[in-house]
């Protein structure tokens, strides 16, 4: 299952405003960087296509893991995550956050994974 569109991150312009702006949670496995969102750097805002969600992206390196369908299993995983946790939590923020996964997230189990991404998202208060 792949995120929504309405909460689809893309754009290198997106991508270096949370690098250079977003503020960073750490975990043992994960980075959830989260920052303010700007809607002008977004390709598509001349569209009206812009809404008040929550738009998030996840980034999973070969370090990780070299084999490409391990990393989009785990990619799929956290989309599905993803939608259920912030589409459904109270208010839509108008954020957009980044989770970057650690090298040793290739060794852990999926629900503890998962465990730690809603205490970042809990921490970055973006779900409750």
């Amino acid at each position: 299952m792949v995120l929504p569109a309405s909460m689809r991150l893309k754009g290198y312009r997106c991508f270096n405003h949370l690098k250079r702006s977003g503020r960073a949670f750490h975990g043992p496995s994960m980075v959830l960087r989260v920052v303010k969102a700007k809607p002008h750097l977004l390709k598509s805002h001349q569209h009206n296509t812009y809404s008040e969600t929550c738009k998030c992206a996840v980034a999973i390196s070969s370090k990780v893991n070299k084999k490409s369908v391990i990393r989009n299993k785990l990619r799929r995983i956290f989309h599905s995550h993803l939608t259920k946790r912030l589409c459904h939590s109270g208010p839509n923020l108008p954020y957009w956050a980044l989770i970057s996964l650690k090298p040793v997230a290739s060794k852990a189990e999926h629900t503890k994974l998962l465990q730690e991404c809603d205490r970042l998202l809990n921490e970055a208060g973006l779900a409750s």
